[in-house]
């Protein structure tokens, strides 16, 4: 148990450059109070204890204003940057040194039964604000980019981005969560406003030009 403490203090050292001290990073973080009120409660959970476990659940709810439901299955080094707004849904499985930031949901897309929430792979990343949903699987070391909705299967090393999510970088570079940059995200759908607007400068120079010659025409008669 101690053994995972230091981890995930380590975590947030490695993760957060804000992070000054362990002290403060015990008592201000609330990604990682989520966590580890979520082991908790996972731990009654497994040992069908389903009503303690969905307290403990609400409790940390109410005091890091993130959601997790003490059926998710989480792996080692998490980390939840800010936090606020978070929600994982009971049958998520989150791999190893996987980041997610605030705003983000993995949730699910209706009343199935069975395994009806995402599994996000190891060194796998989810940006502000963005929505996974459903039984999908976000491979290893990929990135789902802020305000994105995610509906299908990532690939291992992609980038996601839009509304609906469309993998922008596939096979590229591999990079680590901590490494990510919002700002170097593609943008596919201002790309295909520019292509279209291309498109519609190049129609209008061809009738401008239609136009013309048939103007000369009717001056040559």
């Amino acid at each position: 148990m101690f053994k995972h403490l230091r981890e995930d203090i380590q975590t947030v050292f490695d993760q957060d450059p804000a992070a000054r001290n362990a002290l403060e990073v015990i008592l201000t973080y609330s990604g990682l109070h989520a966590i580890w009120a979520h082991r908790l409660a996972h731990a009654f959970y497994k040992r069908k204890f389903y009503f303690i476990a969905r307290v403990i659940s609400q409790i940390s709810r109410f005091f890091t204003g993130v959601e997790i439901h003490p059926g998710a299955v989480i792996g080692s080094r998490f980390f939840i940057d800010h936090g606020m707004g978070v929600v994982i849904g009971e049958t998520c499985e989150i791999g190893d040194n996987v980041t997610i930031f605030q705003g983000v949901t993995l949730g699910g897309t209706g009343k199935e039964k069975g395994k009806r929430h995402p599994t996000i792979q190891d060194n796998a990343l989810v940006a502000t604000g963005a929505k996974v949903l459903g039984s999908i699987i976000v491979g290893e070391n990929s990135k789902v980019g802020a305000g994105s909705v995610v509906l299908k299967d990532v690939p291992p090393n992609s980038t996601v981005v839009g509304i609906p999510g469309r993998v922008v970088i596939k096979d590229g570079v591999k990079v680590k969560g901590k490494d990510f940059n919002h700002t170097d995200l593609p943008d596919p759908v201002a790309d295909r406003c520019n292509d279209l607007e291309n498109q519609i400068l190049v129609l209008k120079k061809m009738l401008t030009e239609a136009q013309q010659k048939g103007e000369s025409r009717q001056n040559g008669h």
